[in-house]
This record gives C-alpha cells, sequence and structure tokens, in this order.
C-alpha cells in the first residue's frame, strides 16, 4: 500500500519542526533533506569569512586623518570609519560583540592621536596593533588558505565556541577565534589580531 500524499506532507512538516536546535536544516539540489551540526557550521563560517577578507575585504581598517602639513596624522577618518563598520555588518560574519569592540578600538585610537599620547607621522607604521595583519596576525600566508584552514581545540558551551585555526604551512602558526549564536546563526565574537587591549597599548 502507497503511502498517501497527506501522510507525506504531514512527516515533512514533523522532520522540520522537530529538527534539533544545534542543526540547520538543508534541502540539497536533489530535494534530500540533511543536517549540520555546529561545528560544520562554524567552520563553514570561517572558511567564508577569510575568503572575503582576501578577495573582497576593502582593508580600510582605522584610516587616518592628516593634518594640513601632511606630516602628520592628527586622528581617524571617522566618515571612512562608519562606512567600514557598515561594510562589516552587511557581511553577516560579524556579532554585534565583535563590531562594538571594533568600534572602541577605533575611538580609542582617534582618541590617542587628538589628546597626542601617540603620534603618527606620514609614512611611519601605525603606533598600534603589532605591525602585523590583524586579520591573520601573519604578514604572509599561502594562497588561498582559506580552503586548507584546519580550525582545532573548538569548545562549544551554550551558544558560545572557542578554538583557533592554522593553514597548511608547516610551523607553529596558529589564530584564536571566538564566535557566538546569534538569532540561531553562528557570528565572529572576536578575533585575536583585534584585541583591544594589544591593538590600542602605547608604547
Amino acid at each position: 500500500m502507497k503511502p498517501s500524499k497527506l501522510f507525506i506532507s504531514f512527516s515533512l512538516l514533523l522532520l522540520t519542526v522537530f529538527q534539533p536546535s544545534n542543526a540547520a536544516f538543508l534541502k540539497d539540489k536533489k530535494d534530500s533533506f540533511y543536517f549540520k551540526n555546529d561545528k560544520q557550521e562554524i567552520e563553514i563560517l570561517v572558511k567564508k569569512l577569510y575568503e572575503w577578507v582576501e578577495t573582497k575585504n576593502s582593508n580600510n581598517d582605522f584610516n587616518p586623518l592628516a593634518n594640513k602639513k601632511g606630516d602628520k596624522y592628527i586622528g581617524l577618518d571617522l566618515n571612512s570609519h562608519k562606512k567600514r563598520l557598515e561594510e562589516l555588518k552587511k557581511t553577516n560574519f560579524f556579532s554585534q560583540q565583535f563590531l562594538d569592540n571594533y568600534n572602541k578600538i577605533a575611538l580609542r585610537i582617534d582618541s590617542n592621536l587628538k589628546t597626542k599620547k601617540i603620534e603618527w607621522l606620514e609614512g611611519d607604521l601605525p603606533p598600534f596593533g603589532n605591525d602585523a595583519n590583524p586579520w591573520c596576525n601573519c604578514q604572509d600566508y599561502p594562497d588561498n588558505y582559506w580552503k586548507t584552514m584546519t580550525i582545532n581545540h573548538l569548545k562549544i558551551e551554550n551558544d558560545k565556541a572557542s578554538f583557533d585555526w592554522t593553514w597548511s604551512w608547516k610551523g607553529d602558526f596558529k589564530y584564536k577565534v571566538k564566535t557566538v549564536k546569534e538569532n540561531g546563526v553562528w557570528k565572529i565574537a572576536s578575533l585575536e589580531g583585534f584585541d583591544f587591549n594589544d591593538f590600542t597599548k602605547i608604547y
């Protein structure tokens, strides 16, 4: 006896309603259903993030504002910073926690320049950060590294996760990341290279 169309529809409805809370309910090209756990979702998030970082990112992090002579920076270009925040927000990769911290870093750098707690001459490296790319704490990297990056030491507790990632090059490189689930979606909560205290530290 063949199952009725009503029974099949009802079964699919139950499958949708009672899916596990830590899984994403998806449909592939063949209309078959499957689940992805939190670990897989986080791995996909990180790889998509770094594909964006290396292929679509404007890299307009903390653009400075020069004095009239053009020989010294006297603050940050806050209009450029607002546009940058919007760019980051539109990716849907970042949690509000990350965006707030990023904004806090910019405002501190701007204040330090305006009050002359730090000095930044035109042509010099920025007097903040660690002279490396904060997105990876690196100055060089493998081609298309997001395709082969691996996540290690993953710890998930409730709606928060922490881990580090590395790439295909040999060595002890690792980069720490925290994620948080917002409205059922994993997003970047913090990146090691954008730690507020380290990034804004005055030497």
